[in-house]
């Protein structure tokens, strides 16, 4: 089936067949992933629940740990428009959006602007070591991460869906990187950190690249039609009160001085998430659950994707890099010490149905 055709198909087709159809589209992408990229399939479920989402993802990692080949691959798997800005320190915001150029006509002499688009006009922008460019032209970005559009010399240019922005980043003790600015860095759903891989993926790689597997061309396993469906059918999958309130509860106990905060977030954060955080969470976790075979989400869910959504949001102190605490080892006392849907604990606070004094008594 040629990719027009599973697009078609896949808009045309019941929720049912939609169901049954993105989990063979989505297990033929990550075999197709798994073909040229060794290990690393957390990362591959966390950036494809960033694409079923609709959200931008952040990519952390040292060189060589193959963040572009990654996104890459991805892109051509899904069958999406893909374009790629290198970040240097000399890049200009309007390389990223584009221009007006002005043009004469060869016989009339009439001169007239014409916007010219740049690399953003695109399905995937691969935004590879975003933070070699100083906050300026990293601001770019924003508008087009947020509205799906682009506005240059007053003119605004809609962006078509799906859009999402893959951005690499260098880790930012490396020479030569910017940080990026907190209103930027909310707007990625995820920061995934991609660490170096074990010995015997690291074997696989070097005869992959000795043997020119890595060059291997991808087939496209859908479209651009068929991922706006899926993002549709991962709306709809329905999540109760108390996991959403659970997702709350964890984001609200990021912010120190709250009355439910760990004793770690007090001592280690100077600030917490935005209820942004929390969208994030309750959207993701209804991808997460989808990609499990699940038409439903689960307290694990949302556990499982706070340390991607958290860890760029939550700023440590200097008492944390004093005592070597990390922005994850906060992240996983959170989870601990915040209670969880269908325990005591967590029907106890700020509910009507609280235990009488007598019952808690007998318990």
């Amino acid at each position: 089936m040629t990719e027009t055709q599973t697009d078609d198909a896949a808009s045309d087709a019941s929720p049912e067949e939609v169901v049954v159809d993105f989990h063979a589209t989505m297990t033929a992408i990550k075999e197709a992933l798994g073909r040229i990229v060794v290990g690393q399939e957390p990362i591959i479920d966390q950036l494809l629940v960033s694409v079923l989402i609709g959200g931008h993802c952040l990519i952390t990692g040292l060189p060589g740990t193959a963040k572009t080949l990654m996104v890459r691959t991805l892109a051509h798997a899904l069958g999406l428009d893909f374009k790629r800005i290198q970040f240097t320190p000399d890049l200009m915001p309007t390389d990223v959006t584009g221009t007006d150029i002005l043009d004469e006509d060869p016989g009339s002499g009439v001169r007239r602007w014409r916007f010219e688009p740049g690399p953003i006009f695109t399905q995937v922008l691969l935004a590879d070591e975003i933070n070699r460019t100083p906050p300026k032209t990293q601001s770019a970005l924003l508008e087009a991460m947020q509205e799906l559009r682009v506005t240059a010399r007053g003119k605004t240019y809609e962006l078509d869906g799906p859009f999402v922005v893959l951005a690499t980043q260098n880790p930012i003790e490396l020479e030569g990187t910017y940080p990026l600015p907190e209103a930027q860095l909310d707007r990625f759903v995820f920061n995934v950190v991609l660490d170096y891989l074990d010995a015997d993926e690291e074997i696989a790689v070097v005869e992959r690249n000795v043997l020119g597997i890595v060059d291997e061309a991808v087939t496209a396993r859908t479209g651009a039609k068929a991922i706006l469906d899926y993002q549709r059918l991962v709306r709809e999958v329905p999540v109760s009160d108390d996991v959403t309130r659970y997702a709350v509860n964890l984001v609200r106990a990021t912010r120190p001085g709250a009355h439910d905060a760990p004793a770690q977030v007090d001592k280690y954060l100077r600030y917490g998430a935005s209820v942004r955080a929390a969208i994030y969470l309750c959207l993701g976790a209804r991808a997460r659950a989808l990609l499990a075979g699940r038409y439903h989400v689960t307290a694990r869910d949302i556990q499982a994707l706070a340390p991607p959504v958290l860890r760029h949001r939550l700023q440590v102190n200097y008492l944390a890099e004093s005592d070597e605490v990390s922005v994850d080892d906060v992240i996983a006392e959170l989870t601990r010490s915040v209670p969880e849907p269908g325990t005591r604990a967590f029907d106890s606070p700020d509910r009507g149905d609280r235990d009488s004094p007598e019952e808690n008594a007998a318990a």
